[in-house]
Formats: structure tokens, sequence, C-alpha cells
């Protein structure tokens, strides 16, 4: 059984950088792709970056592109995202997500069987 564990939230001044991780701690070889979504208040998940396992593909919302970076470390099964230039329109719970089937659209959350607990971005302006 995938499970995933997430820590690096917290509070940030706008311009400034988080960097949040993703622990797969069982069953690395089932996932196919990791991604990272976003929720804030009264709005939809958003998928704001991907990465293919297998080839090391990412992929980015053009609201976060040149911003953040998704990658992975090996060693540890730990899928990082990178976050510089923050604004408060960042401001979101953070989820990561594994997909261990072959989805087609990385941005859509029903594509993803486990989720992390979420971990909590606050950009002040």
């Amino acid at each position: 059984q995938v499970q995933l564990v997430e820590s690096g939230g917290g509070s940030v001044q706008a311009g400034g950088s988080l960097r949040l991780s993703c622990t797969v701690s069982r069953d690395m070889y089932r996932v196919n792709f990791m991604g990272w979504f976003r929720q804030a208040p009264g709005k939809e998940r958003e998928g704001v970056a991907g990465l293919a396992t297998n080839r090391g593909r990412t992929y980015y919302a053009d609201s976060v592109k040149g911003r953040f970076t998704i990658s992975r470390y090996v060693a540890n099964n730990t899928v990082y995202l990178q976050m510089n230039s923050l604004t408060p329109e960042d401001t979101a719970m953070y989820y990561c997500a594994a997909m261990t089937s072959i989805g087609n659209n990385w941005r859509t959350p029903g594509q993803y069987s486990h989720w992390g607990q979420g971990t909590q971005v606050t950009v002040s302006s």
C-alpha cells in the first residue's frame, strides 16, 4: 500500500521561498506519476506540478511555471516541490499525490489513487 508523508509548509512573505517534501514510504515501484496539488478556501483542487517516475519528465501549470520546480531524490523515495518568488495567490493547502495506474491528464485529481495529508502554505504581502 502506497503511503505518502508530506512536510515543509509554513508562512513566508511575498517573494520568499519554501520547499515541500513528499516521501513515499511503501511500494514506490507501483507509482507511475507524482503530482503536487493545491487547494485554497472556496476553490477547486488545482494541479500545479507533476513528475513521471519512469523518465523524470516534469509538468507545470502555467501559474507556477518558472517559479516552482518538482524533483525526485530516488535514494529516499522523496519528491520535492521547490517554490520560489511566492505570491499571496500561492496561499493554499498543498497535497502530494501518487498515480499507480496510467492516466491521461496529470492535472485531474481523480487520476490519483493515493494522497498525502496536506501541508499549509501561507504567503503574506
